[in-house]
C-alpha cells in the first residue's frame, strides 16, 4: 500500500473558500479517478512561521505503479483549478509514502 501525501499551506484570506473546494470539489474528483481507494485530511497542529493554515490530505492507493499513472494521466489537469482558482496564496509539498505495516489497538484498558 502506498500514500499520496499533500501538505498544503493557506493564506488565511482564503482559507474557507479554499476549504470549501477542497473538500467538496477536489478531493471527490481525486477519488473519482478510480487510483485511490481513499483520502484523509488532517489539520497539521504545528504553526508555521510563514503563517497560513496547513494540512495534510493523505491518499491511499494500491501500488505504486497506480500513483505513477495518476501522475500521468489526472495530476496535470487536477492541479490546475486550484493553482488558478488560488494562485500565490497556497504552497503545496507532495510526498509519497510505502507502507510498511499497520497495527490496530486491541482496545484500550484503564
Amino acid at each position: 500500500m502506498y500514500i499520496y501525501n499533500v501538505t498544503v499551506n493557506v493564506d488565511e484570506s482564503i482559507h474557507k473558500e479554499w476549504l470549501k473546494w477542497i473538500k467538496e470539489k477536489h478531493i471527490p474528483e481525486v477519488l473519482a479517478t478510480g487510483k485511490f481507494s481513499k483520502a484523509l485530511m488532517s489539520e497539521v497542529l504545528v504553526k508555521e512561521e510563514m503563517g497560513g493554515i496547513t494540512y495534510s490530505i493523505q491518499y491511499t492507493t494500491d501500488s505504486f505503479d497506480t500513483l505513477e499513472e495518476y501522475y500521468k494521466e489526472n495530476a496535470p489537469l487536477l492541479r490546475k483549478e486550484g493553482e488558478q482558482l488560488f494562485k500565490g496564496k497556497f504552497v503545496a509539498f507532495r510526498t509519497e509514502l510505502k507502507v510498511i505495516c499497520e497495527q490496530f489497538s486491541m482496545g484500550v484498558k484503564n
